[in-house]
């Protein structure tokens, strides 16, 4: 990156990336005149480098985009149909104050949020809107869609969501990139990766899709959606019986491994390879490689954990790296999030003493499409009268989405969404509320892929009438008689007790990031923070919900080649250049990715007449998507790629891959099965 510019027109305002991503980027934005000129990576930051991802680096795009939306909107006419008309702040505010107040005199469990990761920070996330919703007794929104299973997980297995410190990745001889397409999802971890290839570290990349990144590893596992347990158990059973494990690194540091040790000789490589759809010889050949390479490392991501035996085969693999002794390194050991480690204090920003005693139902956020359907009914409780949606996409992003769009075009349903732009969900609004973006507010970040708390300061005002989520928050709570004085603490006073005396703001006020005090190899002594101390193998807590104690591989719902109907299985991972539904309003960005696209192997396109680039219907009980074809390497035979998440109305009739999906949940976390999807092709 080139010097910062100093000239007596512009300055440089310090900032965070907001996304869903677990780089979590230190920005820089140049200002000249109020305007924001350009934002780059902030190259004092470490884990940045002043390198940022090709979607960040066109935020001034997204910030000054023509179909921005700058003023409150009311709807104008039938739900889904777009049309609204503006309306003054105070209009919008004194009416939805009115219909949630007469809605919570009923029962305030009749009100629902939905959010998730729209924004990533703890201030414009859930603070004064949590306090909002907890003083209002509305049901808990279970925030589900993306990663609680192999939250769930690491925290029955190491005792949270802990790991490596990403930048010891770069000492690695051995590199495990399991689950990851880094390149578009990882981009700084990837150069870390390099660097370990460099210096003479192997990498192996372990994915359903020939991914980019697996182009660029020495090896490629491609096994089949939801056999990852699979494997992980085989290696197991491969480090065990040739002497390849830490015997003393186990006996000191873990627990359950008697059990777990007679598991794994059940799972020979060739029954793996029967399950995994891979040659037995790989399996072995990757045992060897790890159980004889020192350091090895390996970087989950949550794909594989989006099927139903999700939250086993993070298990399972987190297991791996104390079986070896791996932890006794810094460069050893597994990395799926980091975000354990930050001491933020929740309940200071989210105020759950406000419920008063109130115990309000929870409604899971991956289940929408069928609970926004549900009547009322004593065990379901009230049925949902209201959604406030903010940071996200219901109709593009959650599963089995022609339920869901059915659920919003409820006319007796009352629907307000906070956005910056008009998305699938906000045509079903029936006020359109106009948000800042990361620009234009104050926020603070912590990260799932480093050790470091990030501040971000507004470089602009709002444009237009657009205003922060807190401060529409503040305005409902002052409208709905709402007097506690914690609706008036302002968004920068948020960010001082966000992690109060465990992080300096003043040095986050300077430098625009603080690094977590995080010892290099955490787990070389054991001191794992489960309440064991030790890395549990066997988990007494699942089993005292009377669930399995030990990972085991759980087949898919929908396993590959299990159907006549529907023969082939579908993974549904993100486009490069979107960032879940963000990005793709973009025409820069939408340029580059061209059209929804279902990448297909040559011998399933050819079995069913489908030509290269030809428009094709992909199909299940759930319903039907029309995309365009790309015969390619990247999908194996039996498994297609539904690159996501466009939005449906940018797609080619009005749907997306996630008209597909279905809502069932995982075996830990109660997360979504986006990848458990069997489907049939045919030439539309």
């Amino acid at each position: 990156m080139a010097a910062l510019p100093a000239t007596a027109a512009a300055s440089t305002v310090r900032g965070a990336c907001p996304h869903d991503c677990p780089d979590t980027c230190a920005l820089v934005t140049t200002v000249e005149d109020g305007v924001a000129l350009r934002v780059q990576g902030n190259p004092l930051h470490a884990p940045t480098a002043g390198v940022l991802c090709n979607k960040v680096s066109h935020y001034t795009e997204r910030t000054y985009h023509p179909e921005r939306l700058l003023q409150p909107m009311r709807r104008a006419g039938p739900k889904g149909s777009g049309r609204f008309e503006p309306v003054s702040w105070d209009a919008a505010l004194d009416d939805i104050a009115a219909r949630l107040s007469a809605i919570a005199a009923r029962d305030p469990q009749a009100i629902l949020p939905y959010s998730y990761a729209g924004t990533m920070g703890l201030v414009q996330g859930e603070s004064i809107a949590a306090r909002f919703f907890h003083r209002l007794g509305a049901s808990f929104l279970d925030r589900t869609i993306c990663a609680s299973a192999g939250a769930e997980a690491l925290t029955q297995t190491l005792g949270g969501k802990v790991g490596m410190k990403v930048e010891f990745f770069a000492e690695a001889k051995l590199i495990l990139i399991w689950g990851s397409n880094s390149i578009a999802s990882n981009l700084h971890f990837w150069r870390l990766a390099q660097e370990a290839k460099r210096n003479g570290a192997k990498l192996v990349c372990i994915d359903p899709r020939r991914s980019e990144t697996a182009e660029k590893c020495h090896e490629h596992l491609q096994l089949l959606p939801g056999t990852d347990a699979a494997l992980a158990l085989a290696l197991m059973h491969e480090l065990v019986v040739n002497g390849w494990t830490d015997e003393d690194y186990l006996a000191r540091h873990t627990s359950g491994w008697d059990a777990l040790r007679e598991r794994a000789l059940r799972w020979n490589p060739q029954r793996a390879a029967a399950v995994c759809g891979i040659p037995a010889q790989q399996i072995r050949d990757l045992a060897r490689d790890y159980g004889t390479t020192k350091p090895a490392a390996i970087r989950l991501n949550y794909g594989m954990q989006r099927v139903r035996g999700g939250g086993n085969a993070v298990r399972a693999v987190a297991c791996l790296p104390a079986i070896t002794g791996a932890w006794r390194h810094r460069a050893g050991g597994v990395l799926l999030s980091s975000s354990g480690y930050f001491p933020s204090d929740r309940a200071a920003l989210q105020r759950p003493d406000l419920l008063a005693g109130r115990k309000p139902r929870t409604v899971n956020m991956v289940t929408i499409g069928d609970d926004l359907l549900r009547p009322s009914s004593p065990q379901f409780g009230p049925a949902i009268e209201a959604v406030v949606v903010y940071n996200s996409n219901p109709v593009a992003v959650a599963p089995e989405s022609g339920k869901v769009v059915q659920g919003f075009a409820r006319e007796d349903l009352f629907t307000v969404v906070l956005e910056h732009f008009r998305t699938d969900t906000a045509d079903y609004a029936d006020y359109l509320l106009p948000a800042t973006t990361q620009l234009e507010h104050w926020d603070i970040h912590g990260s799932y892929g480093h050790t470091d708390v990030l501040l971000n300061q507004p470089a602009i005002a709002p444009r237009g009438e657009a205003r922060t989520n807190t401060d529409v928050f503040r305005a409902l709570a002052a409208r709905m008689g709402f007097a506690d004085p914690c609706f008036r603490e302002s968004d920068e006073s948020l960010c001082r007790i966000a992690f109060g005396n465990n992080v300096d703001f003043d040095v986050l006020l300077a430098q625009g990031f603080a690094s977590l005090d995080v010892p290099d190899a955490p787990f070389a002594n054991g001191n794992f923070p489960s309440a064991s101390g030790r890395c549990e193998f066997f988990s007494p807590a699942l089993a005292r919900q009377g669930l399995d104690g030990l990972p085991d591989h759980v087949p898919n719902y929908e396993p590959a080649g299990s159907s006549q109907r529907y023969p082939l299985a579908m993974i549904s991972p993100p486009a490069r250049n979107f960032l879940n539904s963000t990005f793709v309003n973009l025409q820069s960005l939408r340029d580059i990715e061209g059209e929804p696209l279902l990448e297909i192997s040559a011998a399933d396109a050819v079995a069913r007449g489908i030509d290269d680039r030809q428009v094709v219907r992909v199909f299940n009980d759930r319903g039907e998507y029309l995309c365009r074809a790309r015969i390619s390497p990247r999908a194996r035979p039996g498994v297609v790629n539904g690159l996501g998440i466009w939005w449906r109305k940018l797609g080619l009739a009005g749907t997306n891959v996630n008209q597909l999906t279905s809502q069932r949940l995982t075996d830990l976390g109660r997360a979504p099965v986006f990848y458990d999807c069997l489907v049939e092709v045919q030439p539309a």
